[in-house]
């Protein structure tokens, strides 16, 4: 018999409470420092009651969800060592690394809006990057920018 491998946590994650989403509740675990998972699930939902407050046309599971994949990038540049030249190297980004730059970028983003509490900077930052701007969506902008630019060494992609 074999042993089954761990492929993450992904079959283990229950869906959050409120809003019964995977994607929801895996933020929650982004977002949370020092394992105070009580305290970013109150920054999650009361940034998501901010968002259905501004965006009235769709439910703030799925304004999040969409923000979200806006946000994603679809190619990055990684570093080659190739003939003791380092290249920049335009890349596909696998579906979970997406999700995870996704997070990060949303969630840096957040943070990084001084002087107002992290639930109204998340909130804000959500709704833009639903409309498809903000900090986060500027980063994405930046990483295609750059892999277009690098799209020279695409042949040197392992």
């Amino acid at each position: 018999m074999g042993y089954k491998r761990f492929t993450g946590s992904a079959e283990q994650l229950r869906p959050d409470v409120r809003y019964d989403s995977k994607l929801v509740s895996k933020f929650i675990n982004s977002i949370m420092v020092d394992g105070k998972k009580s305290t970013a699930t109150r920054v999650m939902y009361d940034a998501m009651a901010i968002v259905e407050k501004r965006v009235k046309d769709a439910p703030p599971v799925e304004v999040f969800e969409k923000a979200v994949a806006n946000v994603k990038p679809n190619v990055e540049v990684r570093s080659k060592r190739v003939g003791g030249s380092n290249y920049q190297v335009p890349m596909q980004v696998n579906y979970r690394r997406q999700q995870s730059l996704a997070f990060r970028w949303i969630r840096e983003a957040a943070r990084a809006k001084k002087g107002r509490p992290v639930h109204e900077s998340l909130a804000q930052e959500i709704c833009d990057a639903y409309r498809g701007e903000g900090t986060a969506m500027t980063t994405r902008e930046n990483v295609h920018r750059m892999a277009e630019a690098n799209k020279a060494f695409a042949h040197f992609a392992w």
